[in-house]
């Protein structure tokens, strides 16, 4: 083989061992409509709310912007619960810090949250005085 030859593969080599190729994360998009009707077990409440969130799989991190109306009086906690279907109740998977409508926030979600979160097995929901088990509920879902 010729030096050139030489001299151009040594060069392909370290060029390509150089040139990084971005990694491409995958960005979801989530959704939930949060109703009386949905809370386990269902409540009377004229309560509604909406969720919007993103998920960056390379990140890990899950983000929300979120808000409701008509509670029978001040939301005292929310959270993502999982993993449950609809019309099933699981514990605690990530507490909502801010909860006063409209809430946003930020959590780094754990494999096992991820793989719910992606199965669509988690749900929200925003607890009252009136409602300590959660007035409204919705189910986490992919935003189409």
């Amino acid at each position: 083989m010729s030096n050139f030859v030489k001299m151009t593969l040594a060069g392909l080599a370290l060029a390509s061992a150089l040139v990084s190729t971005p990694a491409f994360a995958e960005t979801t998009m989530f959704k939930a409509a949060l109703t009386a009707g949905d809370e386990v077990p269902a409540t009377t409440s004229k309560g509604t709310g909406t969720l919007a969130a993103t998920y960056d799989s390379s990140t890990k991190l899950l983000t929300w912007k979120g808000a409701y109306t008509g509670l029978s009086g001040a939301a005292t906690a929310a959270h993502f619960h999982g993993p449950a279907a609809i019309g099933k109740s699981a514990p605690v998977e990530v507490p909502l810090t801010a909860i006063a409508s409209p809430f946003d926030g930020k959590a780094t979600l754990t494999d096992a949250q991820a793989k719910d979160l992606m199965a669509g097995m988690l749900y929200i929901n925003v607890h009252t005085a009136a409602n300590p088990n959660g007035e409204i509920r919705g189910q986490v879902v992919p935003a189409k």
